[in-house]
Formats: structure tokens, C-alpha cells, sequence
């Protein structure tokens, strides 16, 4: 059984054992319990919310703020769904990992993206959002004269999903419509507000205070492999390889590639002090790509093939493979499935249309293998890189490729590399040899310095483009828990304990300890989920804020209309909204699903 399914095991009983208590009137009066929701109500804090909202001219100012930020986000809202609904019933997207309607809840370890080992920073962050904002519309309705009925939270079960403030209907209605307002936006308001100060935290003296430690960070290694055999794992840092120092996983593979030595001694540190681990080097293939011509089907997961001869050589290393095959377009490979003959080169998944390979009428319809470029020996995507990376742009090269079952050769005029400004092909590039991903070592990096740099600290270079502007700043953070999806790397849910071996504590923080990383998790959950909170609360629907503000705001414009059933009119206006974002919410997570 999944873990969804014991949820709902879990939600399911709890929902017996409320309904059996409440039949019995064991429950107090302060506790009231529908189905899997429990909400617990008190009449305490008044006394508190009273004093607090004495200055009421500040307040009011404060919450004016709020409502034309919350009726610009409202606006942008509007239009963000609804081209979002258009976009997905013209031209349905293929189901994605996002669009799973368990990733639509802030429940850690059912969403994909919100492991367990961060739940107590994610609740601590939406506690904190449910209490400002249900304390931002208990504070305004004392400033604008509201009497309040009760206050309390809400429970999902025994989980803290919601909070909220019962103001008495008729002191509501007696309240002016820009009184009403405010009180509407002050949650949403609060939610920013807390937004802005958790990240500016994060992003100040907390980031500032992490450095990322020597040596390559291990994401992973693949079962069977080399460096799998010998003990390196998760969690481990290569510091030094044959006696070199390494950082990067360019720099391992650049240590590898200058020995021939068959077993290597590797300095490896998991966070309990530098050990040395001998590492008996091997050519194995741990992934490929469908359709490569040696017909071998690696996914992730199954056990690697070994290459153990190129043309009745013995190979062990890359390097061997690149050395028997360099002066050879074919090779004979000797695997532990049998033999195969393959073009060895760089494999081109996909030619853009309107790239300058196209360009150099290279088919654009299937897969290419490129041998030779401007007369270079090509024998693996690293090559290919190499050799683009002496080029410039407008240089015109003669590209060698195997396609369609023929060595073609086609004149390419090289664009502009859009990252460095070298030579451009215009290609997809499948890492490793013939569609093959080779290795012999085997550990996979885990890019520690690149989520730094992205958090606006110091973690070196970043392979993907970093934005230097606050807004920008607090995109990433938004989109690093959907990094797989969005920018190709792992996610990042945080400075978790399986990734604290990775990073440094520096600067007047370092006695925090580890403590840093704790409040780096803190704040950066606390901005993610209340930046989510008063995004979603601004949606233009009833019962959310946004709907409310909707209804107050129609209601002043069609006071001032000459129509004859101003109420029916403002039901009309705000209900049509309201089902025009539910249709659109409803696309957005079940469309891709139901509609391809």
C-alpha cells in the first residue's frame, strides 16, 4: 500500500471516531467535528486583538496597502487562470509529475515534492501563515468596529490546515464597504508581508552564512558500479582521487581520464571524518538511450552491462574505449549481453528545424550519431562538447555523421552558443558514447554549489542562468522544490540532514552549528507557504478573500449603475467569476489527465 492510500485509511477512521463521539456528546462545546475536519473555537484574544488595534489610523493605512497590492494580484490571478484553462482545453499537455492531484496538497510525503524530512519546517511555516492571516481579519475587524463571534483553528485530522475568525454577521453588515475591504485583504496583506521579511532573512545573513564544503558532493552512485563496490554512496564527498584534489564532478572525470591505473585510491569524507577506499575501475553501461544502435536497454534501476573488450582489446576505463576507437569509426564491443558493432561517436537525440545542422540539410526526423567535426575524431558527447568549445560562431565545419544507415557528411555554418558564445549546432546531445552512458567509476554529483549560488550565496559558478535581482531571487526559491521539472536538476526541498555533509557553516552564525541550516529550512518554508497562502487566497472566488473582495467591489460599482436589481446583479457578476476560476482550477489539475 502507498502512502496516500494509509492516509486515506487514516482519514477515514478518524472520521468514525469523531462521528461516534460527537453522536455521544463527549466532545465539548468548543470542539465541533464534520467528517475529517475539526475545528476548535474559543472566545479568548479578544482582549488582546482590542488593544493591538488601537491605533487605527496606522491599521487603516497598512491595510489600504494590502488591498491595491491584493487587487493587482487578484487582476493577475484572473488572467493567469484563465489562459491557463484556454491553453489546456485548446492544446491538452501531457500529464507531468505537477499536474498529479496529490502534488496539489501541502501535505508532506503524499505531495512528490514535499518530503518528510522537512514536515516540521512546512508546518511551522503554514501555522505561521494561518496565524497571521486569520489574526490579520481578527485585528481589522476591531479597527473598523466588527464584533468578533469566535476565533480557532482548523484540523485535517490531527494536522493544522486552516484558522479562522468568526466575525458576527450583523455588526459585518452594518461595517462600510471599504471597512469590509480592508478586513478582506489584512490576511493576504499579513501573508506577504511575511513573505518579504522571511526572504529577506534567507536571503541576507542566514545564506550569507553557508559555504559549500570541499570535494564533489555524492548525490548517488549506480547499484553495481565501481564506485558502489567500493562503498561510496549518498551523502559522501570525493575530496581526492589517485592523490588529486577534486571539487566537481568535470574535475573526477578529468583525474580519471589521465590514468590508466586499473584500481584507484579515492579520499572520501561522509561527514564522520576523511576515509580512503580503494576503487577497482570498470566500463559499465548504466543508462541509454531507446533506439542506440548496440540495442542495449539500460534504465534506471537495472543492473549496469559491463564492456570488457573494444575490438578484442581489453578496456576498463573511458579512456580506453576513446584511445581503441579513435582511429576507428566502428568498433566491436564485447558485452555481458554479447557482441555488438556500433558507430561510436556523440549521439544527437534531436536536429532544432531551424538550427544550423538543419540548416546544413542534416535530417531532422530521427537520430544522428556525429563521428568528425571539422575534421576532429568524435567519440563521446564530451568530445563533441570539446570540440565546439574551440570553435566560433559563423566558422563553417565539415560535420561526419552515421544516419539512416550511412556515413553522411554535411557543411554546417556554426551559430552562437547563447550560454558561452562558442560554436553553436543546434542539437540535443545524449551524454556518453553511440547513445550509451558509460562509466567507470560511477557516482553521480549533487550540484551543492548550484542551489547555493540560486539562494543568493556563494556557491561558484551555476550551469543554469542565475537571475541577480531580488523578484528573481525569490522565483527560484519558489521553483527549487519542482527543480526536476522545471530546471532539470534534483529538487530541493532544503538543507535536510541526507545534504548537510555538502555545505559549510561560516561567519559570526557558525555558532549556530547546523542550527543554520534548521533556520535556513524555517525561513525558506515560511516564505514558500505563505507566499502560496495569499496567492491562493487572492483568487477572485467565493468563500476565498479574493471572491469576497470581488463581491464588496461590484457591490460599490453597481450602487452607482441605474439598474433596477442591483443585488441580482452583483450575484450574477461575482458568481460567474467564482465559476470561471473553479473551471479553471479544475483544468489545471485534472486536465492533462482527462483531456489527452
Amino acid at each position: 500500500m502507498n502512502t496516500l492510500i494509509w492516509v486515506l485509511v487514516g482519514v477515514f477512521a478518524y472520521s468514525l471516531i469523531g462521528f461516534f463521539l460527537k453522536s455521544r456528546g463527549i466532545l465539548p462545546s468548543s470542539v465541533r467535528v464534520q467528517g475529517p475536519l475539526t475545528t476548535l473555537h474559543t472566545k479568548r484574544g479578544r482582549d488582546f486583538l482590542n488593544w493591538l488595534a488601537r491605533p487605527k489610523r496606522f491599521w487603516r493605512a497598512w491595510s489600504n496597502v494590502g488591498v491595491g497590492i491584493t487587487l493587482v494580484v487578484m487582476v493577475g490571478t484572473f488572467a493567469l487562470l484563465l489562459f491557463q484553462g484556454l491553453s489546456i482545453l485548446q492544446n491538452p499537455p501531457a500529464p507531468t509529475q505537477v499536474n498529479q492531484p496529490r502534488n496539489f496538497l501541502v501535505i508532506p510525503g503524499v505531495n512528490d515534492f514535499l518530503p518528510l524530512s522537512v514536515a516540521p519546517e512546512i508546518v511551522f511555516g503554514l501555522l505561521v501563515g494561518l496565524v497571521v492571516h486569520e489574526g490579520g481579519h481578527g485585528l481589522l475587524c476591531r479597527v473598523e468596529d466588527i464584533d468578533i463571534e469566535s476565533m480557532g483553528l482548523v484540523f485535517l485530522t490531527l494536522i493544522p490546515v486552516g484558522a479562522f475568525v468568526e466575525p458576527d454577521e450583523e455588526s459585518q453588515r452594518n461595517a462600510d464597504r471599504g471597512g469590509r475591504t480592508r478586513m478582506f485583504a489584512a490576511g493576504v496583506t499579513n501573508n506577504f508581508a511575511i513573505t518579504v521579511v522571511a526572504f529577506a532573512l534567507l536571503f541576507g545573513p542566514v545564506i550569507g552564512a553557508v559555504g559549500v564544503a570541499p570535494g564533489m558532493a555524492v548525490q548517488g552512485t549506480f547499484d553495481g558500479a565501481p564506485a558502489s563496490a567500493a562503498g561510496i554512496g549518498s551523502g559522501d564527498r570525493v575530496l581526492a582521487v589517485a592523490g588529486e584534489d577534486v571539487s566537481t564532478e568535470t574535475e573526477l572525470d578529468a583525474v580519471l581520464s589521465s590514468t590508466d591505473a586499473r584500481t584507484v585510491d579515492v579520499r572520501v569524507d561522509g561527514g564522520d571524518g576523511p576515509r580512503t577506499v580503494s576503487v577497482e575501475r570498470r566500463l559499465v553501461v548504466v543508462g541509454s538511450v531507446g533506439g542506440n544502435p548496440a540495442n542495449l536497454d539500460v534504465s534506471d534501476g537495472d543492473e549496469p552491462i559491463a564492456v570488457t573488450a573494444v575490438n578484442g582489446t581489453e578496456v576498463f576505463t573511458r579512456a580506453g574505449l576513446r584511445d581503441a576507437t579513435e582511429n576507428r569509426t566502428f568498433a566491436r564491443l564485447s558485452t555481458a549481453r554479447g557482441e555488438v558493432t556500433v558507430p561510436v561517436g556523440a549521439y544527437i537525440t534531436q536536429v532544432a528545424p531551424d538550427g544550423p545542422l538543419a540548416d546544413g540539410e542534416a535530417p531532422t526526423n530521427g537520430s544522428l550519431i556525429v563521428t568528425s567535426l571539422g575534421g576532429e575524431r568524435v567519440t563521446s558527447s564530451a568530445d563533441l562538447n570539446a570540440v565546439l568549445d574551440g570553435t566560433t560562431p559563423g566558422q563553417t565545419v565539415e560535420v561526419r555523421a552515421w544516419a539512416d544507415g550511412s556515413l553522411e557528411t554535411y557543411t554546417v555554418t556554426l551559430g552562437e552558443n547563447p550560454r558561452d558564445g562558442n560554436g553553436f549546432l543546434g542539437v540535443s546531445i545524449f551524454p556518453g558514447t553511440s547513445g550509451l552512458l558509460l562509466t567507470d567509476f560511477g557516482a553521480r554529483s549533487y550540484p551543492a554549489g548550484t542551489y547555493l549560488t540560486l539562494l543568493g550565496g556563494d556557491g561558484g559558478d551555476a550551469p543554469i542562468d542565475v537571475v541577480d535581482s531580488p523578484l528573481g531571487l525569490v522565483y527560484v526559491s519558489l521553483i527549487l522544490p519542482l527543480a526536476s521539472v522545471i530546471l532539470g536538476i534534483p529538487n530541493f526541498p532544503g538543507f535536510t540532514p541526507a545534504v548537510m555533509n555538502f555545505y559549510t557553516v561560516q561567519g559570526p552564525l557558525a555558532v549556530l552549528g547546523n542550527g543554520v541550516f534548521i533556520l535556513a529550512n524555517l525561513l525558506f518554508w515560511t516564505a514558500w507557504i505563505n507566499l502560496q497562502l495569499g496567492l491562493f487566497n487572492c483568487i477572485p472566488g467565493y468563500p476565498l478573500d479574493g471572491g469576497r473582495i470581488l463581491r464588496t467591489g461590484t457591490e460599490a460599482i453597481v450602487s452607482r449603475l441605474p439598474v433596477d436589481q442591483p443585488h441580482a446583479l452583483v450575484r450574477t457578476v461575482t458568481t460567474s467569476v467564482g465559476l470561471v476560476m473553479l473551471a479553471s482550477l479544475v483544468l489545471l489539475i485534472f486536465g492533462p489527465t482527462l483531456l489527452r
